[in-house]
């Protein structure tokens, strides 16, 4: 074992105890979830007395009224907010949660490992479809809404990793996401590129997805299997497989697990994408725009 046990001093954690305690049971009760996340990032911030200065009707600068403002969800917008296909009611908490989330890794107590992992647990367990024990978030991951995303037991997930749940998202337990990796559960269109297609992506229990690797959408990345640094995963990784490259191949077995591994000809992953897509409908009064502009004829026949 590589890890020791650490602890902060009794004040301190006695501190860090009372403020996640307090933000999950006002999260967990009737309270307007907009309005809890507006009063943490405040004083998180360090910004309670500007903050009712301006509220008592002192007059601020354009700049400090956008910064006041934006402690309040409600008047911020995500990139996912734009996306056709949301499920509206279930983004409406979500989106809340996620700017908790985001604005708290931009605080200096992000930083505080003892403190910021258990804090960023505490909101796991209030954002995600599911959220397991003693998992361990870092700093920086981001995800399209976070609803849609399954989560299992002592899951690590490192610095700067993205985690694509416009589709669905599962993670096994006791799962590594190493530093600055992407996990997508949507894909593009190759020609038309604002037709989006959405499918469920799992990693399997015991699985390592390593330093900047990407996983395309409706992979599977089977049990106690391992994605090389900078794999690019086209279609499903075996248990206990480990592959490399772009497009990601096997190269060989966990040694001590060749008999319970599936044999795989010349390493090449099967993409079973398409059993794993998940339909939308549009809403009927959708107003769609391309943000291209773009106007393209195809100059050739397609059968």
């Amino acid at each position: 074992m590589t890890k020791r046990h650490v602890s902060l001093p009794d004040a301190a954690e006695a501190g860090v105890q009372a403020l996640i305690d307090e933000v999950d049971e006002r999260l967990s009760s009737e309270e307007d979830t907009c309005e809890v996340v507006r009063d943490v990032l405040i004083d998180l911030h360090g910004d309670r007395e500007a903050w009712e200065a301006w509220q008592a009707g002192e007059r601020v600068s354009p700049a400090e009224q956008v910064r006041l403002q934006s402690y309040d969800p409600c008047n911020a917008t995500l990139e996912s907010e734009y996306y056709a296909e949301k499920d509206e009611e279930a983004f409406r908490r979500s989106k809340y949660l996620q700017w908790l989330w985001r604005q708290f890794d931009a605080t200096p107590m992000a930083d505080n490992i003892h403190f910021a992992l258990r804090f960023r647990q505490m909101l796991g367990k209030h954002l995600f479809a599911e959220c397991g024990d003693d998992c361990r978030f870092f700093k920086g991951i981001t995800f399209t809404y976070g609803h849609n995303i399954e989560i299992g037991d002592n899951v690590v997930i490192h610095d700067d990793v993205h985690l694509d749940d416009r589709g669905r998202l599962t993670i096994g337990d006791r799962v590594s996401i190493s530093d600055g990796a992407h996990v997508y559960s949507h894909d593009h269109d190759i020609v038309d590129q604002t037709a989006i297609r959405n499918f469920h992506t799992e990693i399997g229990d015991d699985a390592r997805v390593t330093y900047d690797s990407m996983v395309r959408a409706g992979c599977r990345i089977g049990k106690n299997s391992v994605v090389g640094a900078r794999a690019v995963v086209q279609g499903d990784v075996p248990d206990h497989h480990i592959v490399v490259g772009m497009p990601a191949k096997s190269i060989r077995v966990k040694p001590g697990w060749e008999s319970e591994a599936k044999d795989l000809e010349d390493g090449r992953l099967q993409s079973r994408q398409e059993e794993r897509e998940i339909e939308f409908d549009l809403p009927d009064d959708l107003d769609p725009f391309d943000e291209f502009k773009r106007d393209l004829t195809r100059p050739d026949e397609q059968d």
